[in-house]
């Protein structure tokens, strides 16, 4: 089973920042999931719209040139950082989950992925682009159909993972509150994986490894590790 560092280690770390991901690196993770918030100039990791819950800012993100948004602490004296830090930190070491947010300049944003890619920064195979907002992941698809996406959910479907399939999904990400056996034998009989959040207690990781479920994020990535290989 997979652990990926939900916003970083997030539980020992302010998320989203680069000590969290730093922490991720530490923790032998497999991969680190952090969120995607446009600027005004570039692309940026925090979870939400507004500043003032994780950061000393105030307003919101799409407000802010990146240079701005720098100058705010995001907890214990972080710097909320740019896609493109994150970028330079993880290089290719693990998975980088991206989950999309407020990302209306989606070309540009692909355009950054493009330039990574190029100049072999990061590796394609590397990449997992998911989000809530599924038209956004279909753009995403149309314009780098080589990335692999994945379709989040906080229900169960009438037709389950047939929504994610219907996307060329690689995986589902479900809320761990929401996945049964039906759930992630159909996800399975469609071809994908199955990601659940997020997932900090011993039980939960054991029930759902005997479901079948591929992955976790959880925010405690090197617990979750031990958890996930007894």
């Amino acid at each position: 089973m997979k652990v990926f560092a939900h916003r970083g280690a997030s539980g020992n770390f302010p998320e989203n920042t680069l000590s969290a991901i730093q922490g991720a690196l530490v923790s032998q993770a497999d991969g680190i999931e952090i969120d995607i918030q446009s600027c005004k100039d570039d692309f940026v990791v925090l979870h939400d719209i507004w500043l003032d819950r994780t950061t000393s800012g105030d307003g919101k993100v799409s407000d802010y040139t990146a240079a701005e948004l720098a100058q705010f602490d995001a907890g214990q004296g972080e710097a909320i950082p740019s896609l493109q830090q994150v970028f330079d930190l993880v290089g290719t070491c693990l998975e980088i989950n991206l989950e999309l947010k407020t990302v209306p300049n989606i070309e540009g944003f692909i355009d950054l992925i493009l330039r990574n890619l190029d100049d072999q920064t990061i590796r394609i195979e590397q990449l997992l682009i998911s989000s809530f907002n599924h038209p956004l992941l279909k753009r995403v698809k149309e314009l780098l159909p080589a990335v692999r996406i994945g379709a989040l959910t906080s229900s169960i479907p009438l037709e389950y993972a047939k929504f994610a399939q219907d996307l060329n999904a690689f995986s589902l990400h479900v809320d761990r509150e929401f996945i049964n056996t039906d759930f992630v034998n159909d996800a399975k009989q469609r071809g994908l994986k199955v990601y659940a959040y997020t997932v900090d207690k011993q039980k939960d990781i054991e029930h759902l490894k005997s479901l079948g479920v591929d992955g976790v994020f959880s925010n405690y990535p090197c617990q979750a590790k031990i958890f996930s290989s007894t």
